[in-house]
């Protein structure tokens, strides 16, 4: 048997090259989330009814989901194929030049529907980035990670999350604050978009300097690689997939209900200012940020699928308190809400990269772990302001609560039903 390759990569490389990626492409993300209900309604789909603006807005907020699977597939295969550093570079070039695009079109006003169709392709564009960077951002760090470790390694890039999120709420609160409604409307609101440029060149700097995992090259050395990993997912791990999936769409879903849901519900119908919220919503993301550490290592000692089971359970019951929480007329038991549905999203999120990717392969891991994750973006997220929006105003925030509750139920039952096998590294 061929000796094992040993890698060269340093603990400080891997692990900021893992998180340095995914915090341009979510601060890339979730500026069109912002903008999505901030700006957008009024550039790009104007009408006389505000709700529907909001809600065509949000509808091309759900492209960047349906496109993210193809970028799972098209990078998976090469990552799987050819190796994780080079596709996780051009993955992180199409997310940043979809991003800056976004950033130079002009609006509904100056050249018609055009504007909204280019908007759409530039969001399809940065689905298809963001389907190819998270997968590899997190075998990046967990395939160069002790056994022992593996969730401490795989929670950095989960980090860009909140870290991008911070920087994007952030970065409008300040244009908003310092810029006039014209301004902003006008010019102000693409200088996040066209800044993003920056980041993207201190990524790609980075990202060149790691070298390739040693599971990939071991994986290279024992001539183990499959011919087609994306058949070879179909033909093989079919229960991974799908139970990989369902167990993953909590995740999404008490993310886009804390964060483009309650933005856009609290603005219009609860009375909050734009900017009042942005405090609050930027306050309980540190919540995220915190707890996302604090469930990996609670992951390393417990196990990832265990951690995933009690966090799922805890999601369900909070669901259960969305109408006393948002309805109590107080921004205190607003904050309250916000930060607890914040600390959940990190007990979930934190370990959810390590356990999708321990259920396949080194020869099909970059395929399978991001395609379980990105399928769940579709069914948890991609449609979840709009349909929250919609219970919310045809029946009522107890009915939102309740879609959260039953998200969490099928997630905790996919995660009894998966295998416990874990996979070589």
């Amino acid at each position: 048997m061929k000796a094992k390759l040993q890698t060269e990569n340093s603990l400080k490389h891997v692990l900021f090259g893992s998180l340095i990626g995914t915090t341009i492409e979510f601060f890339d993300f979730y500026i069109y989330a912002n903008a999505a209900v901030l700006v957008f309604p009024q550039l790009f789909f104007p009408g006389a009814d505000s709700t529907n603006s909001v809600l065509e807005s949000l509808a091309t907020f759900s492209i960047a989901f349906l496109s993210r699977p193809i970028g799972s597939a098209v990078f998976g295969h090469y990552g799987d194929k050819i190796g994780r550093k080079a596709t996780l570079i051009a993955a992180l070039l199409t997310m940043g030049i979809s991003t800056i695009c976004i950033g130079f079109l002009p609006s509904y006003a100056s050249i018609g529907i055009a504007a909204p169709l280019l908007l759409m392709l530039c969001r399809f564009g940065q689905g298809v980035g963001l389907g190819g960077e998270w997968g590899g951002a997190v075998l990046l760090a967990i395939e160069n990670a002790p056994p022992n470790k593996r969730a401490w390694y795989g929670m950095f890039p989960q980090l860009g999350a909140p870290i991008g999120l911070l920087l994007s709420g952030g970065t409008f609160l300040i244009l908003t604050d310092t810029m006039s409604s014209e301004d902003f409307l006008d010019y102000g609101w693409r200088i996040p978009f066209i800044a993003s440029s920056l980041l993207v060149i201190v990524g790609f700097y980075i990202r060149l300097k790691i070298s390739e995992t040693p599971a990939f090259e071991n994986s290279k050395l024992e001539q183990e690689q499959v011919k087609i990993p994306f058949v070879a997912l179909l033909q093989s791990y079919k229960k991974e997939l799908i139970f990989g999936t369902f167990a993953a769409i909590t995740t999404f879903l008490v993310f886009y209900l804390m964060t483009v849901f309650s933005l856009s519900w609290a603005t219009s119908d609860l009375g909050y200012s734009k900017r009042d919220f942005l405090l609050i919503q930027l306050f309980s993301v540190l919540f995220f940020a915190l707890f996302i550490p604090v469930s990996a290592v609670i992951a390393d000692r417990i196990g990832r699928r265990k951690m995933l089971i009690y966090a799922s359970s805890v999601i369900a019951l909070f669901g259960f308190t969305f109408s006393f929480f948002l309805n109590s007329g107080s921004t205190v038991m607003v904050t309250l809400f916000l930060c607890m549905g914040m600390s959940l999203m990190g007990f979930t999120y934190g370990p959810i990269g390590t356990f999708l990717s321990e259920l396949f392969p080194t020869t099909v891991r970059y395929s399978g772990a991001s395609l379980t994750f990105n399928l769940a973006g579709i069914i948890g997220a991609a449609f979840a302001p709009m349909i929250a929006i919609w219970l919310a105003t045809h029946y009522s925030l107890t009915y939102v609560g309740f879609y959260l509750s039953i998200a969490a139920f099928i997630s905790l039952v996919s995660l009894l039903a998966i295998s416990k096998k874990e996979h070589k590294f």
